[in-house]
């Protein structure tokens, strides 16, 4: 039945009226209509579109609600990374940045753009042609978590963009946080319930955007404020940050109304005295200032060093602190296998919580600062959740006192202790065998780059090592339905599902197997590399370090972790059961020279091919020098398209870009 065009005319008319509103309220804090009208706008919308459900879209602010809730977040690879900042803690260190910065840019003076550093969670928000498709989180900067889900219930972000000349992908990089007064609301609500209240915004904001059910984080009120622009095709005309941040705003993004453009080191000293004296009232925590060099070129050549740019820096503002006691120091060992020796304290209220317990870092940490049991210590908490102690009282260190030593065997599991070299960090080496690192390997060991062993998520994972059913990732392979089916929220078929996933992984590729193990530094390129420079994985666990360095691109620190991984026993041993359990691989040829055809180009994937997972395609596109994205886009050179490709293969079509199915994609990979 054809809808009346009055009806498309209205719902589209509403949709506007209540983006509108929604930017009116959540970024201006300037509301134009009562709750009530804004209320009765939402239900006639929600009528509408229940009644012609053909025309609801997913831009529509009636679907930033409701979605099912899901397993597990998917990994997210950020097309540009998503670096922090480097840090000043006091005025010499923000006069040392501004002489860099002018002598590197050969200027006497130089303008900043300052804004709040927002205590929150630091997301990216994709938009292709002005539709929010995909919100991810900083992860480790450069893989993060989709929260797309979640995402979509800040009323802060838009769901469409609100210009006439949007680009082709825009990706909005920002921060997600709770305001104060909603902070206080939550918590609240959750002594009422008799539930614990979360400590402070920013941690209530993180553990609402990592909500598996995204009907949880449309319940808490969060709210973002953008702040740059990552990956973008069709950048807008702007040439400084300053401008970027009015264009963001333009296009209907929450921005920090306290940005301010400013001149030289005076000017950067002032907005940030300025700043400090309006913290306690602003509406949102800041835990400092963020200053960046204006002029966008400039930017660009500053560049970056190491994982944070040379144009920025955030000035923290001072944090709090307090005296106490060392009791003890004890080591943990983290998921990563990595020792943390923790301070032991005499309880002392910090920051606004009582701290019994502060990290020391590491060995080197403990030593240079001359930190032993029995000393008085400065402890500090700021924004962080996790205390410090910052130095001890030599003055006030009594005669008993005694010194730190690291120890050399893992104080869980017995397994050797070392350090690699460059690295501060010692770790126990048994890392598919401590109990320490078990649920962190498991959970690697099955992900969908690894062996991809479907419905293996987090919660049943802790239930199989909480219940001691697996020890390491070879006991997989010897479970049974009777063991799965008798935990909590497994039924028979679950249970019988998960079973033949276990199985079907049995079959895999070496390079997921050597990534599966989850050996340090050890990514996926890393991992093929490894499986067509040895082909099997018996050659690997003999070479050394010197033979390791033959391998491309592997250097000192990433061969010593390999070394060091096959040199524990207990690592074997796991190798060797999961072999004798059936998992097998085919050796792989010794590499071969890379098809000048491919080398550089980069392919976007559509559909669903009719031999190849998209993994397999992906994987044997970059061994062969391509590169795999997520959009289509003037700069792509092949959309590989297989069956139900989606609008995908429409975009490559009007842009002209060459399409290939799956028999093409694979003859271009052998050179044809």
């Amino acid at each position: 039945m054809t809808v009346p065009k009055s009806i498309a005319k209205r719902i589209k008319q509403l949709r506007e009226e209540i983006e509108r509103h929604n930017y009116q309220y959540y970024a201006l804090d300037n509301p134009l209509i009562s709750d009530a009208d804004y209320d009765r706008m939402f239900h006639e919308l929600q009528e509408l579109e229940g009644r012609h459900p053909e025309l609801v879209t997913a831009d529509s602010p009636t679907q930033r609600v409701g979605a099912e809730p899901l397993a597990e977040f998917a990994e997210v690879a950020h097309r540009t990374p998503m670096l922090s900042l480097n840090n000043a803690f006091d005025e010499k260190e923000v006069a040392a940045f501004d002489r860099r910065v002018r002598e590197a840019l050969a200027l006497e003076r130089v303008e900043y753009a300052a804004e709040p550093k927002f205590d929150g969670l630091a997301v990216s928000l994709a938009y292709e042609r002005g539709v929010l498709i995909r919100g991810a989180t900083r992860g480790d900067g450069y893989t993060g978590e989709d929260v797309t889900a979640n995402l979509r219930t800040v009323r802060a972000i838009p769901l469409k963009l609100a210009g006439r000349h949007v680009p082709e992908m825009l990706e909005v990089r920002g921060e997600v946080l709770m305001l104060k007064a909603d902070f206080e609301q939550l918590n609240r609500i959750q002594r009422e319930k008799g539930e614990k209240a979360f400590v402070n915004p920013r941690n209530a904001a993180a553990g609402s955007l990592r909500q598996l059910d995204p009907r949880i984080t449309a319940s808490r009120r969060l709210t973002f404020f953008a702040y740059g622009l990552g990956a973008v095709d069709g950048a807008p005309r702007v040439s400084r940050h300053s401008e970027l941040l009015d264009y963001l705003a333009q296009n209907r993004f929450p921005v920090a109304r306290e940005r301010k453009v400013v001149k030289g080191l005076e000017g950067l000293l002032d907005y940030y005295r300025v700043i400090g004296a309006k913290r306690m009232g602003l509406p949102y925590d800041i835990d400092g200032v963020v200053y960046k060099v204006n002029d966008l070129p400039a930017q660009g050549k500053l560049g970056f060093v190491a994982r944070a740019p040379r144009f920025a820096v955030a000035h923290k503002f001072p944090a709090e602190e307090a005296t106490t006691r060392v009791e003890a120091i004890e080591v943990q060992v983290g998921r990563t296998g990595a020792l943390t020796p923790v301070a032991r304290l005499d309880p002392v209220f910090v920051g606004g919580v009582t701290v019994t317990n502060a990290t020391l870092h590491n060995e080197d940490e403990v030593h240079r600062k001359d930190i032993r049991v029995g000393d008085t210590v400065v402890v500090r908490r700021a924004g962080d959740v996790i205390p410090e102690v910052v130095r001890a009282l030599a003055e006030k260190r009594p005669a008993h006192t005694r010194t730190f030593i690291m120890p050399t065997k893992c104080p869980v599991c017995g397994s050797t202790v070392k350090k690699l070299e460059d690295e501060a960090v010692a770790r126990c080496t048994a890392g598919l065998y401590c109990p320490a690192q078990r649920k962190q390997a498991l959970l690697h060991f099955a992900s969908r780059r690894a062996m991809d062993i479907e419905g293996l998520g987090e919660k049943l994972v802790d239930q199989l090592v909480e219940n001691q059913i697996i020890s390491t990732p070879a006991d997989l392979y010897k479970l049974g339905i009777a063991a799965l089916s008798g935990l909590e929220r497994m039924a028979e078929k679950s249970a019988t599902n998960v079973i033949a996933a276990i199985e079907k992984s049995k079959r895999t590729t070496l390079a997921r197997f050597i990534y599966a193990l989850g050996i340090r530094n050890v990514g996926e390129a890393t991992a093929r590399d490894l499986a067509q420079h040895f082909g099997g994985i018996d050659e690997i666990a003999e070479a050394d370090v010197e033979v390791l360095q033959q391998v491309t691109d592997i250097g000192p620190v990433v061969a010593q972790s390999i070394a060091q991984f096959f040199a524990e026993r207990h690592n074997l041993e796991v190798i060797a059961q999961l072999l004798a359990a059936g998992v097998s691989f085919e050796r792989v040829a010794p590499a071969v020279s890379v098809s000048g055809r491919v080398r550089g180009k980069t392919f976007v994937l559509t559909g669903t091919l009719p031999n190849l997972t998209r993994d397999d395609a992906k994987q044997k596109i970059e061994a062969s020098g391509g590169s795999v994205i997520g959009s289509v886009s003037k700069k792509t050179d092949y959309v590989v398209v297989g069956a139900d490709p989606g609008s995908k293969y429409d975009r490559a079509v009007e842009l002209g870009v060459t399409v290939l199915d799956e028999s093409g994609l694979l003859a271009l990979l052998k050179g044809v």
